[in-house]
């Protein structure tokens, strides 16, 4: 095991959590900004928004198929490098281009068909396919650790939506009168129409940004090398929109059983606590995915793997507890309408659920680095059949907390069969029994401390140096390894 390599990763991972925590921390303030009672007076309006922002998430799957993880594969194999760009880069501008000319052309019907006024989904359209023009053009500049770009990038993204939120939502509302030039940009009962158009613009200015990509590569399409690029991320396309209605679709489900949109508001709101441990998982992946890729070639690179994971859970388990001890002052910086926290029990029970696809997602090195990614998609698609048939048998009876037990159970259950069909056909050594009494603590205390001690600051920060002890004492002998390796 290179654990040099492995230390460069893993800093490249804390690179990357700037570039992906960091934003979508600060960008968590919006949701501070839209629950607040002057900017959307009533939780419903957030409950429509949240239905929204979960078609995106589903499209925003189905316009990058996959092509992402395809392009990271074949750039690290194939030989010929400027091939892999232009044929990825031609692929997702045309598939762009062609949802673009349908979107617009059906605006109106898809509008009556989802449920979407037209003037929100005509902006929707366009800001889904400039996000989708830049998903290669960011890839390349991971493949290339460009770090540093990616994250300065990826951040400026995040003030230009923020500060034009702020713009519109409060300073544009308080300060526009009839003799004043702000009176021209300012439309009553907008609210919503503004927070996608500053989505918007962010995304424009993005795009601007990222140009130059598309202005310095060869436009010449390898349709061979795309057949089989489209044939590896098919199953990951598939994955994807399994892994987004796990994610998404159980508030658009919430609101096809007809749970009052108010309902949906405080779901969706206090569902966003759990992002802590989402945004961690996400820059573990952009951080760990190209090592994962490269080191595939080295000879037993399994030992690292099995640490990947254990690192992953070690600092899973610290978030886990530290969002749920804090979550009385996190209530207060991140909703800003006491009424929405009626929610609030939900959150220990999605943070677990996040915790376990993190955990999912590393176990899936195994199909990744064998090309094995049907296996991705299958296990995905029996999560999100999990997802959609205890969703469907809860929530006429639990509501929201129907869909918040569907969660868990969904990503427990892909956690625990990749585990298994991982074994048989890329064994690798994971360290089962510490890294099951990291969770089974983490679980046990986080549980303890929100349902028996709520708020009592001794005991949630006395379980965190209890915790903080006991992983010192089982990975004494790792530390004194990387130590070493230095």
């Amino acid at each position: 095991m290179n654990l040099n390599k492995l230390k460069s990763a893993f800093k490249q991972a804390i690179v990357y959590g700037i570039a992906t925590v960091f934003p979508r921390i600060v960008s968590v303030l919006l949701v501070r900004l839209h629950t607040d009672k002057s900017v959307l007076e009533n939780i419903s309006e957030y409950g429509d928004l949240s239905i929204i922002f979960s078609y995106i998430i589903l499209l925003n799957v189905l316009l990058s198929y996959g092509l992402e993880t395809a392009f990271f594969r074949f750039f690290n194999s194939y030989s010929k490098k400027s091939n892999v760009v232009s044929t990825s880069s031609i692929s997702i501008i045309l598939t762009s281009l062609v949802f673009l000319a349908l979107g617009l052309t059906f605006t109106d019907q898809i509008s009556d068909f989802i449920g979407i006024r037209s003037d929100y989904l005509y902006l929707v359209i366009w800001i889904l396919v400039l996000d989708s023009l830049v998903v290669i053009p960011f890839a390349y500049l991971r493949l290339n650790n460009k770090a540093i770009k990616y994250t300065v990038i990826k951040i400026f993204n995040v003030i230009v939506n923020i500060s034009l939120n702020i713009f519109f939502l409060i300073f544009l509302k308080n300060n526009h009168t009839k003799s004043s030039s702000l009176d021209y940009i300012h439309l009553e009962n907008f609210e919503i129409n503004y927070i996608f158009i500053s989505l918007l613009i962010s995304s424009a200015l993005t795009f601007l940004l990222m140009i130059n990509f598309y202005l310095n590569i060869q436009y010449k399409i390898d349709f061979k090398l795309l057949k089989n690029m489209l044939k590896y991320s098919a199953p990951i396309l598939i994955a994807g929109l399994a892994f987004s209605i796990n994610e998404s679709f159980d508030k658009i489900l919430l609101d096809y059983f007809d749970v009052d949109k108010a309902q949906i508001g405080m779901y969706a709101a206090c569902y966003k606590l759990a992002l802590f441990i989402t945004l961690f998982s996400t820059a573990f992946k952009l951080g760990i995915e190209p090592f994962i890729f490269s080191s595939a070639k080295n000879n037993s690179p399994e030992k690292a793997y099995a640490l990947i994971l254990e690192v992953f859970v070690i600092l899973g388990s610290f978030i886990l507890i530290t969002v749920v001890v804090f979550i009385d002052i996190l209530k207060f910086l991140f909703i800003g309408d006491s009424a929405y926290w009626e929610a609030l029990y939900i959150v220990p029970i999605i943070l677990m659920a996040n915790l376990f696809l993190g955990i999912y997602q590393n176990l899936s090195v195994w199909y990744k680095v064998t090309d094995k990614t049907k296996f991705g998609a299958y296990i995905s698609t029996f999560g999100a059949v999990i997802t959609l048939s205890v969703n469907i048998a809860l929530i006429p009876f639990y509501g929201y907390l129907g869909s918040a037990v569907a969660t868990f159970l969904a990503y427990f259950i892909m956690a625990i069969i990749s585990y298994f069909i991982g074994q048989r056909h890329y064994p690798i050594p994971y360290n089962l029994p510490k890294i099951c009494t990291y969770i089974a603590l983490s679980t046990f205390f986080a549980f303890t401390s929100f349902y028996i001690f709520p708020g009592n600051y001794y005991f949630g920060i006395g379980i965190l140096i209890l915790l903080g002890l006991v992983i010192i004492k089982f990975e004494k002998n790792t530390i004194k390894l990387i130590n070493n390796e230095n």
